[in-house]
């Protein structure tokens, strides 16, 4: 009997997991690639900071004291003294001393450890709204003292604090790819679909437009659209132009995918069967056809998202893309196009650094959820 039992087992599991949904496998798949799941966890975290932009922020993006222009980071403490040579615990930061550089003759200012300015949380702050409609007049971590300055990844040109910069950053890069993402992902699943599901004279007309698209040089190309947008343009106008352009460019990737997937879905036999039970085309497309190869169409999504950040980034380093007031890494790249960054101010290349982070751990979950919707995969 222990053996009939030890032999039902893999049969049983078969069973077990042939009952399973397809986001069920898909999700038990993915838990198995550890660099994407981790991936997972450091976008996540990077859309939460997006998210709760105001909140994190010490200071508002806007916010400058040119008395600290080129600050140099201070970094956190957490362990002091007292007079009497006792331990205490709470964060600190020092504070800054001025000197004068014998060789440029210009100011540096330099950590000065006998100041010691300290670090309150849920400080409270002017009033303003997070995530754009709910009320709030408090900040996570912040200085008691109104005029104590507080450079945690140090000061640009202006005296404006680098870490709310680049919090505030993050929402605006993170979108333009996220919103970039979901505009392709609608032309490209409804012309890619309607492209494979027809056939004929319709899909080498769309054959033919992606081609065309796909032959231009896209760095020009979207220096050219860029470079049209009216001047006299707000920056929100600017913003969602510059999302609609990128995702103009970007569908006829995803379509190529859905028009390759809908020829081989197109004489299955529950499509036959859709059709001869009298549903329309559309509801067959919808309904039957697309949701049996979502999978494929978030992990190409997720692929996608990448570019869309580095497309706004270039646009925004080279000063076509989102302009001031607008805070974007981009934008905050900007900063980093003179010598004086390079030789005395290197932490405004920190905006780099997000980008590089954000677009291996995007790349990296994107791999993953490709290989969880590889139904030949192992």
């Amino acid at each position: 009997m222990a053996i009939d039992a030890l032999t039902q087992q893999p049969a049983l599991l078969r069973v077990k997991r042939s009952r399973e949904s397809q986001s069920a496998l898909m999700w038990r798949r993915f838990r198995q690639h550890h660099l994407a799941v981790w991936s997972l966890w450091i976008v996540v975290a990077f859309y939460l900071v997006a998210l709760l932009a105001e909140f994190l922020a010490p200071l508002g993006p806007g916010d400058y004291n040119p008395r600290y222009t080129y600050a140099a980071p201070q970094g956190i403490h957490f362990f002091s003294t007292d007079e009497n040579g006792n331990w205490q615990f709470g964060p600190y930061v020092y504070g800054y001393k001025t000197e004068i550089d014998p060789v440029a003759l210009r100011r540096t200012f330099v950590i000065d450890e006998e100041v010691k300015i300290p670090i309150a949380f849920f400080v409270p702050s002017e009033p303003y709204r997070l995530a754009g409609f709910i009320p709030m007049s408090i900040k996570l971590f912040g200085v008691t003292e109104p005029r104590a300055p507080l450079y945690v990844l140090g000061a640009d040109r202006l005296g404006r604090d680098l870490l709310s910069r680049l919090i505030h950053g993050t929402r605006i890069s993170l979108s333009i790819g996220l919103v970039g993402v979901v505009m392709s992902l609608f032309f490209g699943v409804i012309i890619g679909g309607f492209s494979g599901y027809y056939g004929g004279w319709f899909d080498g007309a769309v054959q033919r437009v992606i081609e065309f698209i796909r032959s231009l040089p896209t760095i020009p190309l979207w220096l050219g659209l860029a470079a049209a947008l009216p001047r006299d343009w707000s920056s929100l106008q600017i913003y969602f132009a510059i999302t609609i352009i990128l995702s103009l460019v970007g569908w006829t990737e995803l379509a190529r995918v859905v028009r390759g997937r809908f020829l081989a879905l197109r004489t299955e036999d529950f499509v036959t069967a859709a059709q001869l039970d009298g549903a329309s085309d559309w509801r067959i497309i919808t309904k039957h056809m697309v949701p049996s190869f979502m999978s494929h169409i978030i992990a190409a999504a997720t692929l996608a998202v990448p570019g869309m950040i580095l497309a706004e980034t270039a646009l925004s380093f080279l000063g076509l893309g989102l302009q001031a007031p607008i805070v974007s890494w981009g934008t905050l790249m900007q900063e980093a196009q003179n010598i004086r960054t390079l030789a005395s101010a290197p932490w405004l290349l920190l905006p780099g650094v997000a980008v590089v982070v954000v677009i291996l751990a995007l790349n990296f979950l994107g791999d993953g959820l490709r290989d969880a919707a590889d139904p030949h995969g192992r």
